[in-house]
């Protein structure tokens, strides 16, 4: 496959499963008891768990687009699943969206729409493993380091760590989508993801504990999108078709503005839950 197709399932994926994990909080929000008690019940509503399993293929189908198609590309389609998804609750469940959110959503498949156009795929170039595991573990080890340091700080800072870890997962799969499963077991970087993956949830979880949901993946995507896009192109080989390099710079720009303006929380509108990968 080409890894458009990949794409698109992993952006559907990632819109459903959000839309279900929305759904089914609120319907828990309606009883008394939050905290440890919410999630208890969240992992019996199978709704959640289908929410939650949207997410997990999500982000399957997004490590093999990564095979072939550039970060710039992948990442902002998973940015954009939270566009989709208020876009399926607008249809489908009658949430609430301001005229200026419906404007948002059309910038966000502008953008999209000018990096489809414009990328070209290619095989990635392998990252030689010793100096990955140090030039790639040293941004998770500082981003551990400083969850712990800024305890008690805003929400927003916690994620821009997290997102840097996820930024992490996206270049290593990136490089090494295309290895037989096998060869995957046996490669240390395809670990260190697995762990960058574990860094990234447990930021992604502090900064939900202390800020809203929408303003912490906002801050998060925004950063994964920026990070992953300048590694990409600058030492992973991503591609772009002659003549159209405005149109990457101009649909990054485009999808980044999209996702901060959805993280902006606004009174009587559906809340976004966290999508991450």
């Amino acid at each position: 496959m080409s890894g458009y197709p990949e794409l698109a399932i992993s952006t559907t994926l990632y819109g459903l499963g959000i839309v279900a994990q929305t759904v089914a909080a609120q319907r828990a929000d309606k009883k008394p008891g939050t905290g440890l008690g919410l999630l208890a019940r969240l992992a019996k509503d199978r709704l959640y768990l289908l929410g939650f399993a949207g997410q997990v293929g999500g982000f399957g189908f997004a490590f093999l687009a990564r095979a072939s198609l550039p970060l710039y590309l992948v990442q902002a389609g998973s940015s954009c699943a939270v566009g989709l998804a208020t876009a399926f609750g607008l249809l489908v469940l009658k949430w609430r969206v301001r005229p200026v959110e419906m404007a948002v959503l059309a910038v966000m498949a502008t953008g999209l729409v000018l990096l489809a156009a414009a990328s070209e795929p290619s095989v990635a170039q392998d990252i030689p493993v010793t100096p990955g595991l140090v030039l790639l573990g040293l941004p998770l080890l500082v981003v551990v380091v400083a969850t712990r340091a800024l305890q008690g700080s805003n929400a927003v800072a916690v994620s821009v760590l997290a997102g840097i870890a996820f930024a992490v997962v996206a270049i290593i799969s990136r490089s090494v989508a295309d290895e037989p499963v096998l060869d995957l077991l046996r490669n240390p970087l395809a670990w260190l993801m697995i762990v960058a993956a574990l860094v990234g949830q447990s930021c992604l979880a502090t900064a939900l504990q202390r800020g809203t949901a929408t303003s912490s993946v906002a801050s998060m995507d925004a950063t994964t999108v920026v990070l992953t896009s300048v590694i990409g192109l600058s030492l992973l080989g991503d591609r772009i078709t002659p003549g159209w390099e405005w149109a990457v710079g101009l649909g990054i720009t485009l999808v980044v503005f999209g996702v901060l303006a959805l993280g902006v929380p606004v009174r009587g509108t559906a809340p976004v839950p966290e999508a991450a990968g």
